[in-house]
């Protein structure tokens, strides 16, 4: 597997490859490099790809974007209580 083909976000499949070139094309920050490629807006939320998306948006990024705030973990839709998990 070449490194382009490698997926980045799992959750939304989106490759290196698409990142990067996203990233080159627009010069965007990490929150709208993440908006433009769903990276990052998962089941995971961004837990697993984040830093990734984060250091692509940065090495790309104009100087403008690069102290914009970088992405957020995002909590579940409801919590669950170890009662119902249990079952």
């Amino acid at each position: 597997m070449k490194e382009d083909e490698m997926i980045i976000c799992r959750c939304e499949e989106v490759s290196y490859e698409e990142l990067e070139t996203t990233a080159a094309e627009y010069k965007c920050s990490a929150r709208e490099l993440k908006l433009r490629t769903r990276a990052g807006m998962g089941y995971c939320g961004g837990r697993s790809c984040r830093t990734m998306v984060d250091k692509i948006a940065a090495t790309t990024a104009n100087d403008q974007n690069r102290t914009s705030v970088s992405l957020k973990y995002q909590p579940p839709i409801r919590p669950i209580s170890f009662e119902n998990l249990g079952g």
